[in-house]
């Protein structure tokens, strides 16, 4: 019997079901709400590795919001006892809460969790809780309800976008952002075949549209953008071989590889990528795809190329 990634999330089918976020509180700017914006009182745990937690990083660093909500990250290695907190190249102890596990966090806020642990979390420090594991949630809130105590005014949500970004959100989350985890953590030929098949419809499909405009919705950068970036970053490196994503690679793309390496070369960006923990999270945690828990050498990416975007018709 093949044993799953995560047994609870897997389908008789041998499709992989991922759970849903447990905490959706909201923090406000409104002194009357249960989590009103304040200054170093919120606090993100996260991963370099994990491209859900990546995307709030993002957020945190185009918004200018390093001085008014803090960051810790775990360590890249994940064994049995979940997401730990240890000193390491990119990662450190929590002195915040003293917590050993991102477990405590969880376990903290409601003593009868039992599901599986996830990053990105935002704490409070007050409550001493959390307040939101939805990486949607934080991205948003993150972008919006902060901006008295930050310069940058950028709005990765605007107003008359949001019908289409929630939509194609929805879209590239199932077949491109989940879809490499359906392929990756399936435990049957016809799962992994079928998640395959839809993730490279879809970026053919992207590949076409980027054709024709710099970004996802013309020369504006959204939170799709950005969203999508987290996913293609790691792709080379870690799901084509690693995931059995193979029938092509980012660079095969002209125009997602040129896409990818305009975004990274967004100012700020560059220095929220650590490959080094990407590849020791998959291939030292996923041990039941990769049991020597080697990893790869490449592949070589030069990403700070020209990308030639610049002139891409809106």
């Amino acid at each position: 019997m093949i044993q799953a990634q995560f047994p609870n999330e897997q389908t008789e089918d041998g499709e992989y079901d991922r759970q849903d976020d447990t905490f959706r509180h909201w923090i406000m700017d409104d002194s009357h709400s249960p989590y009103p914006v304040e200054k170093g009182r919120y606090h993100l745990y996260v991963s370099w590795a994990c491209p859900w937690a990546h995307r709030t990083i993002i957020v945190r660093t185009l918004k200018q919001l390093e001085p008014v909500v803090g960051m810790i990250v775990v360590d890249p290695i994940r064994d049995d006892r979940g997401w730990a907190f240890r000193d390491g190249p990119g990662h450190t102890r929590d002195p915040i809460n003293g917590f050993q596990f991102l477990s405590e966090a969880y376990k903290a806020t409601d003593p009868s969790y039992q599901l599986r642990v996830t990053v990105p979390v935002l704490w409070d420090r007050e409550t001493r809780s959390i307040v939101s594991n939805s990486d949607d949630d934080i991205m948003r809130m993150l972008n919006h309800e902060f901006n008295r105590f930050t310069s940058n005014q950028t709005d990765l949500y605007p107003e008359d976008l949001r019908e289409d970004i929630d939509e194609l959100n929805a879209y590239i989350h199932d077949t491109v952002n989940n879809g490499v985890y359906r392929a990756g953590f399936a435990t049957s030929q016809s799962a992994y075949e079928k998640a395959v098949s839809i993730l490279f419809e879809t970026l053919d499909e992207l590949e076409v549209r980027l054709a024709k405009q710099r970004y996802l919705f013309g020369n504006r950068i959204v939170e799709t953008d950005w969203r999508l970036f987290v996913t293609l970053i790691r792709f080379d490196a870690v799901y084509h071989g690693h995931f059995k994503c193979n029938i092509r690679r980012i660079v095969d793309y002209p125009n997602l590889f040129g896409y990818l390496k305009d975004l990274y070369q967004h100012q700020g960006i560059a220095e929220t990528v650590n490959f080094d923990h990407i590849k020791r999270h998959y291939y030292c945690t996923h041990d039941d795809i990769n049991p020597t828990r080697i990893v790869p050498v490449g592949p070589y990416q030069d990403l700070e190329v020209p990308h030639g975007r610049e002139n891409v018709t809106r």
